[in-house]
């Protein structure tokens, strides 16, 4: 019998596009040896965007959809739950969700739907994290950038080389479920409401911290033009600002555009580069400096997840 592999997605209609590409680049480096279980985890999708993500399914890599309308009515768009500081979208939150919403499994994949796999998923899914509660790859794409390394240690509590970005993980549902990481999360949102620049993945750095095991870079391969490509990248991650449908030069944006080319999507993504305007990317630009700013702002203020901890107040798991 072939093992089942849960990878699980989420977005909403804006990022239909960029899971086409995923997927397909995700369903082409597969094995015919597994089953793999795409789980699209959704806020609002429209009709055509599910039948034309449907349409990349294969026999042995089904694609589903589950909406996510209920029991998230306590995050709000506030500052403190943006993604890069400008955008709002709950589908950030939904991976914190999934060990309680699929009991069936013990284990599974989370990936954001901003990447192109170059390696068999079920390769990372075969890695043994022990009783860890995530394996994740370590973020370097700003490590470097010491503002926000010292937001790193002094507001989330975490070394700066073992903070983890949350865009691929690795995950002990089972531990994760007995934990109830969903309950914890949702309390500690309601009670001190972290202001936070990376909200899903300051939670999840603050609540599993000494319970990672941490992950070969080349499964969170994110551009960085600081330093050279690597050569052994399997899962290529556009974070932040680095996406090819948007700039030119982007580091490993090729493999973006192989993908995408017989996606489904081709001449929508296409469009939506041509029409990335200028205002668009000073936008961007600012934001990439508000960022920065919030990172000190943040770890002066009284309330972060590692002053909460040296409190007394439970943060981990």
């Amino acid at each position: 019998m072939k093992k089942e592999i849960p990878v699980f997605f989420s977005i909403d209609d804006s990022y239909a596009p960029f899971l086409a590409v995923a997927l397909n680049s995700a369903i082409k480096n597969s094995s015919d040896e597994n089953n793999y279980r795409a789980i699209v985890l959704y806020q609002e999708l429209s009709e055509e965007n599910i039948e034309n993500l449907s349409s990349l399914a294969t026999e042995n890599f089904t694609i589903e959809f589950v909406p996510m309308n209920s029991g998230l009515e306590k995050i709000t768009d506030r500052m403190s739950n943006r993604l890069r500081c400008d955008y709002f979208t709950l589908t950030i939150y939904f991976r914190l969700f999934i060990p309680a919403m699929f009991p069936q499994y013990d284990k599974g994949i989370y990936i954001d739907s901003d990447v192109v796999l170059k390696g068999d998923l079920a390769e990372l899914f075969n890695i043994d994290i022990g009783d860890n509660y995530i394996g994740a790859c370590a973020d370097l794409s700003v490590v470097d950038v010491e503002p926000l390394a010292r937001y790193m240690e002094e507001a989330v509590g975490v070394d700066r080389h073992h903070y983890i970005n949350s865009g691929v993980l690795l995950m002990n549902l089972k531990k994760l479920r007995e934990a109830q990481l969903d309950r914890h999360f949702l309390e500690l949102l309601d009670t001190y409401h972290f202001d936070c620049i990376a909200p899903d993945q300051d939670y999840l750095n603050a609540i599993c911290l000494g319970k990672i095991h941490y992950l070969s870079e080349c499964w969170d391969a994110m551009p960085n033009e600081k330093n050279p490509p690597l050569s052994d990248a399997k899962l290529i991650h556009y974070n932040l600002f680095s996406k090819p449908w948007c700039y030119d030069g982007i580091q490993y944006g090729e493999y973006f555009w192989e993908y995408a080319s017989d996606s489904g999507y081709m001449d929508e993504i296409k469009a939506y580069k041509e029409n990335y305007s200028q205002e668009q990317k000073d936008s961007d630009e600012k934001c990439l400096g508000l960022l920065v700013e919030r990172g000190a702002q943040i770890a002066a203020s009284d309330i972060t997840f590692r002053k909460m901890h040296e409190s007394g107040v439970k943060i981990r798991l």
